[in-house]
């Protein structure tokens, strides 16, 4: 079993550079950091193409046989991206997904313009513990692969379809199309979802756009105290796909 113990290493230098979106872009890879996101990855069929790990925890990541590497904690903290650096590092090739994958899709998620990496990676997380069937990334939106969404969606981000788009087409035209919008009069209460729905959220901070207010058929929004303004998006999300789509 191979063994790399310098920060100089060329393979450490090259898996540095996947912290940043153009290398992951150029090279079709990401990282994958910890125990979950590996095991998650492996048995979703992620490609993994090597994984960093410490001498004494080699034999809990043994399920991926020839792919490890040994290393030390200096190795581990270099090519991390958390402050706390984790016992295995690895790097997996991306998987993407495309509009065919969601024709037998009945509940769609479409997030427009979310920058938030955290929030992108928590809403992937509630989308499948919600039963949603996928999630289109409208617009300008955050990247899939960077390691904090990948962290944030816990183990979640290769089990449901996430498809970016940036026109919508005739693709959804016999789904009821629902803007989440701040001061419709439409409560989520209220709200009686058809069989075909696409549930539309725009970023907390500029909410949907023009463009997709026209497109859609319907609105809704949660009630809450009069006190608090809004709520954060992800959390918005998790309770609009609780109560929508169970």
């Amino acid at each position: 079993m191979q063994e790399i113990t310098s920060v100089n290493n060329q393979l450490v230098k090259e898996t540095v550079k996947l912290q940043q979106k153009k290398y992951r872009d150029s090279e079709n890879k990401f990282l994958l950091e910890g125990f979950k996101a590996l095991k998650e990855a492996f048995d979703a069929g992620i490609e993994i193409k090597y994984v960093f790990v410490l001498k004494e925890k080699k034999d809990k990541y043994s399920f991926l046989k020839d792919k490890l590497i040994i290393a030390n904690e200096a190795v581990l903290k270099k090519i991390s991206t958390t402050d706390t650096p984790p016992e295995a590092v690895g790097v997996g090739v991306q998987k993407y997904f495309d509009i065919s994958d969601l024709k037998n899709s009945k509940k769609v998620i479409l997030l427009e313009n979310i920058r938030d990496l955290g929030n992108l990676g928590t809403i992937l997380r509630s989308a499948v513990a919600f039963d949603a069937d996928g999630v289109i990334l409208y617009g300008n939106c955050a990247d899939l692969y960077s390691p904090k969404c990948v962290r944030s969606a816990v183990g979640n981000l290769w089990k449901i379809p996430v498809v970016y788009m940036d026109k919508l087409g005739s693709n959804f035209d016999d789904f009821q199309r629902v803007a989440t919008l701040p001061r419709t009069e439409n409560l989520l209460k209220k709200f009686r979802p058809k069989e075909k729905i696409l549930l539309m959220f725009g970023s907390e901070a500029d909410g949907l756009s023009q463009e997709l207010i026209n497109y859609s058929t319907d609105s809704v929004k949660i009630e809450m105290a009069e006190t608090v303004e809004s709520l954060n998006l992800s959390v918005s999300c998790a309770v609009m796909m609780y109560e929508i789509f169970i």
